[in-house]
């Protein structure tokens, strides 16, 4: 069943949602006042110094990560589980290293780029991020024109990458550059390390986004790195850059479970004190079907996020479930929000309710990690060829 962890899997889901409730949640009023005030939706160093440092004493680190890297190997369920319970609240913040690439590196590093890269990236004392989407391919990656060419025993980069997260504090980068454009993502793609203040990487802009967050816009000019910074094969990091982005939608959609029993939570309780016309709101019909269905819908999403993360775990194909789930879990998180807004009135659509923020974060959600279109799209083409 998918809820049937082991004793120990339970008391680590358990200790999340305390360390959610006694040290998340209480932040969440700043959090939501730099949000109305226009500043980055971010933890500053003197709060997110502590969690972390609370976070280590209590085994709350690097928890997927290999045991041979310090990490606990937790299964993808219990991750998931995890996932949700973080995302129930606005304050934004993970237990390190942040998953995606992790599994990333763990597919393709070589031993020597583990060592460097992942072993300090797994012990938190490193950070990254990943430079995919451009200019003119962002939903369709395969069309990237970043480009990488040999030049004697070195690589010479040349483009330009956008809607990039974390580049400022990131030690190191994957940066996705087509080798061979004429064969695209069927060997013509390969993915690169390029390491925190190497000459030819650019920072061009910061671009602010709904909800707070902030991505970047990065430019390669004659960027020069050596064989040992190509991540995996060269023209085979489609791949491992699908495997990596499967990882982060599947962390979506507990994320979206997390963040849809949050709103519905708030709703169940408001709508039994709230009065109007002398009657509960609890009590009106159009409320109830809300509470059902939205009660119905999160139920579903979260079987659909622990059936794939059994399947992740048992080493199956789960990039079609993922697109599905990512395609579902965003819609049906954005509905019970909204309607938890509605239910609430005017006090729904105050920046000091966590809504505002949850709904901006749902609505980046159908366009990052693939718009819903084309995860329709992708989701239609493989039922088609009976790949589902």
């Amino acid at each position: 069943m998918p809820f049937d962890f082991a004793e120990d899997e339970r008391m680590i889901i358990d200790l999340v949602g305390k360390f959610v409730d006694e040290k998340l949640m209480p932040l969440e009023k700043d959090i939501m006042a730099r949000e109305a005030a226009g500043e980055p939706v971010a933890l500053l160093p003197g709060e997110e110094e502590p969690l972390l440092a609370e976070c280590r004493e209590l085994g709350l680190w690097a928890l997927d990560a290999p045991e041979d890297f310090g990490g606990a190997n937790l299964p993808t369920t219990v991750m998931l589980a995890i996932q949700e319970k973080l995302k129930s609240t606005v304050t934004p913040f993970i237990f390190p290293p942040d998953s995606p690439n992790l599994h990333m590196l763990e597919a393709v590093a070589t031993p020597e780029q583990k060592e460097k890269y992942m072993l300090p990236y797994a012990q938190g004392e490193a950070k990254s991020c990943i430079a995919i989407s451009e200019p003119g391919a962002g939903g369709d990656p395969a069309q990237m024109k970043t480009r990488a060419v040999r030049e004697g025993d070195e690589w010479v980069i040349n483009g330009r990458k956008i809607w990039v997260s974390n580049v400022p504090k990131a030690d190191f980068i994957i940066l996705m550059a087509a080798t061979d454009p004429d064969k695209g993502a069927r060997g013509g793609i390969t993915a690169f390390i390029v390491e925190k203040g190497t000459k030819g990487f650019i920072i061009e802009r910061e671009i602010p986004m709904i909800g707070g967050a902030r991505t970047y816009e990065l430019i390669m000019d004659d960027l020069r790195l050596k064989d040992s910074q190509v991540l995996g094969e060269v023209g085979a990091g489609f791949a491992p850059m699908q495997k990596r982005l499967t990882v982060r939608r599947l962390e979506m959609g507990a994320m979206c479970v997390g963040m849809a029993q949050r709103a519905l939570d708030m709703m169940v309780e408001h709508t039994q004190q709230r009065e109007t016309f002398g009657t509960k709101l609890s009590d009106r019909q159009a409320i109830q079907w809300w509470i059902a269905d939205g009660a119905t819908k999160i139920h579903a999403a979260r079987l659909m996020v622990m059936d794939a993360a059994q399947k992740q775990d048992r080493g199956e194909d789960v990039r079609t479930v993922a697109s599905m789930i990512k395609v579902f879990a965003t819609e049906m998180a954005t509905e019970i929000i909204d309607q938890a807004m509605q239910s609430f009135g005017a006090m729904g659509m105050a920046r000091e309710m966590p809504f505002a923020i949850m709904g901006q974060r749902l609505r980046l959600a159908r366009i990052y990690e693939g718009p819903t279109e084309v995860h329709r799209m992708v989701i239609a083409r493989r039922v088609l060829k009976g790949q589902a």
